[in-house]
């Protein structure tokens, strides 16, 4: 009995201690996503990060991946078929301030979608991008949606 209370004690001090690893998801590719390194490089505007993506995400690049995460809804710039997806949920996500630019991607749909509030399934072609600065570093081209994630 007491190695049973122990065993709860111990996950749900790890559920309380760490929320934003439990509302991660598809951690598999996010977490390859998630080892870039920074240089930066001055041009006329300043200062800027430039990614240096590690191996192990360079040979994602150019592969189909399926990958999970949160559309953030940028107000009055959702695009059914051009979204941004996060690794967070939005209350974490990059543009709140809390997570970092390698935990959102830019994904382009051969379909459009609906927003939904609950975590989505996409695939797509991965590209690295470290040259366009309008754009995210991570983009998936040639996307589909599988449906929302579990």
């Amino acid at each position: 009995m007491k190695n049973a209370q122990n065993v709860l004690l111990i996950f749900l001090m790890g559920f309380i201690i760490s929320p934003t690893a439990w509302a991660q998801v598809d951690n598999k590719i996010w977490k390859s996503l998630s080892k870039v390194s920074y240089s930066i490089e001055e041009d006329e505007s300043g200062s800027l990060y430039v990614p240096n993506f590690s191996d192990e995400a360079k040979q994602l690049e150019g592969k189909t991946v399926s990958v999970s995460g949160y559309i953030v809804p940028f107000d009055g710039m959702f695009k059914p078929q051009h979204i941004i997806l996060s690794a967070l949920p939005l209350s974490s996500c990059f543009f709140c301030g809390v997570g970092g630019p390698e935990t959102v991607m830019e994904v382009f749909l051969k379909e459009p979608i609906k927003y939904t509030e609950s975590p989505v399934k996409v695939s797509g072609k991965l590209k690295l991008n470290s040259t366009d600065y309008e754009k995210l570093m991570y983009v998936l081209e040639d996307a589909e949606y599988e449906g929302v994630a579990e």
